[in-house]
């Protein structure tokens, strides 16, 4: 059996502010734990959290040292174990030649997320289904009001927006990215034949 490889970036520039202009968000303490958690309960391989400031960088690095290695990861080891996954990094470009230089040869898919309606291309049936096929996928999130044309315009795919019912649609990242891991790797559909469904 095929173990899909995915992996996740939570992109902090550029994303857009609420008027549409391209701006770098903080690092978030919530973001850190919760998306790491999510990604090691769906078997991601990798959390790259994307942001072009040192000193954010930094200050992340040390809420890991903190969890991984420090009091933390003696008083909550499970919390240690998730945060294991994730890899700092300046931009997308790097996570992209990071874990292409993972996969030995092989190409990554990256994948854009987007609230807004008309720029989907990709189904999650779809990926899905080239996951465990053993195509490698980088999922991109974006953190403010969504990722910056650039960056949607850069990736091989997009996703289509979560919707729910009605008309209100202002999810965390945090909630997005545990939703798109439960249509891409939940339990109901791990295995090849739940994958073409």
């Amino acid at each position: 059996m095929i173990c899909p490889r995915l992996e996740l970036a939570l992109v902090h520039y550029p994303v857009l502010n609420r008027r549409g202009e391209s701006i770098g968000s903080a690092i978030t303490n919530l973001d850190l734990h919760d998306i790491a958690r999510a990604s090691r309960t769906f078997g991601v391989h990798r959390y790259w959290v994307i942001s072009p400031f040192a000193e954010q960088r930094h200050m992340a690095e040390e809420i890991l040292d903190h969890w991984r290695q420090g009091y933390g990861a003696q008083s909550n080891p499970d919390r240690g174990e998730a945060l294991n996954l994730v890899q700092v990094c300046g931009s997308v470009h790097e996570a992209v030649a990071g874990m292409n230089a993972a996969l030995e040869g092989k190409r990554t898919t990256v994948v854009a997320t987007c609230a807004r309606n008309g720029r989907e291309n990709l189904s999650y049936s779809s990926m899905r289904t080239r996951l465990w096929q053993g195509e490698a996928f980088l999922v991109l999130l974006g953190t403010g009001w969504g990722l910056a044309p650039e960056i949607l315009d850069e990736a091989d795919a997009v996703l289509p927006p979560i919707l729910g019912y009605g008309s209100y649609n202002h999810l965390s990242v945090r909630s997005a990215a545990a939703i798109i891991l439960d249509r891409l790797m939940g339990s109901v559909n791990n295995c090849p034949d739940g994958a073409a469904g």
